[in-house]
Formats: structure tokens, sequence, C-alpha cells
């Protein structure tokens, strides 16, 4: 008997994870720490204190990744983005006319007929 030389990736198809966070939060919190990045670069060329903006920075880094965190425990993997979708569902389709309904029905009929 031979031995196979490739091992088996026993994640496929898992969601990437990477210390607790799942899939798209990893994208949220890098694009985050990104923009916490220029927001740093901004403030030091506008000659602000380097610990005023230190300060400023680390305050902001620390509310990103408790909240990056509280949405990658509260949604999950997909969670968010079924939530936002839920959200752009009407709730109540008003119709002030009859047309749509007969014209459908006329549709139903010829494709059930033909």
């Amino acid at each position: 008997m031979s031995t196979s030389v490739y091992s088996i990736n026993k994640g496929i198809n898992r969601p990437i994870e990477f210390k607790g966070l799942k899939a798209q939060y990893i994208w949220w919190l890098g694009g985050g720490l990104l923009a916490l990045l220029i927001l740093f670069a901004i403030l030091y060329i506008c000659c602000v204190n380097t610990f005023l903006c230190l300060f400023i920075i680390v305050g902001l880094a620390t509310l990103l990744f408790m909240q990056v965190y509280k949405m990658s425990r509260k949604y999950g993997e997909h969670g968010m983005m079924k939530t936002l979708a839920r959200r752009s569902v009407p709730r109540v389709v008003k119709s002030y006319s009859r047309k749509t309904f007969i014209e459908l029905a006329k549709k139903v009929t010829d494709i059930s007929c033909g």
C-alpha cells in the first residue's frame, strides 16, 4: 500500500475565520483600520499634537474592534446580509387598480391553455 503525498484539507466549505471574526467581518475590520490610518495621517499633517492623535486613534480603534466583534457574534457568517435583505422587503404592497391582477390572470390562463 502506498501512502498519499497530499494532505486532505478538512476545512473545505467552511467559512473563513480569524480570531473569532467570521467571513465579511474580517474585511470590515481591515477597512476600518485602513480608515483610521488615513485619519491619523491627516491629523498628523494638520499639526495636531501627536499624543492627542494617538489618543483619538486608539479610542476609535477600540470602538471599531468592539463593534465588529459584536456584529460577528450577533449575526454570524450570513446573518447581517439576511437582516439587511429582510429590511428591504416591503411590509405592504398597495394596489389601487385591479388591472395588474386581471392581466396576471389572463397570462396564467394563456399559459395553462397553451
